[in-house]
């Protein structure tokens, strides 16, 4: 996933992205532990894609939007 996939996307679709990624790290993290995870570097992937998720959502959060300025 890039960021500017990530960037066309509104606030509320990426929170939702957040949490059904974190569901699907937990899953991984599961399978892991039992040894039915194929591929470990899912993992990785997933982990590096929940963080773009909220440095976009808290850069959001950060900058103020053109409606509260006016």
């Amino acid at each position: 996933m890039k960021m500017e996939e990530l960037r066309g996307q509104s606030t509320e679709d990426l929170e939702s992205l957040e949490t059904s990624l974190g569901r699907d790290l937990f899953d991984a993290r599961i399978k892991n532990y039992t040894n039915q995870l194929d591929d470990t570097s899912k993992m990785r992937k997933l982990r590096r894609d929940i963080a773009r998720v909220k440095t976009l959502l808290a850069s959001r959060r950060a900058t103020p939007s053109s409606e509260e300025k006016g």
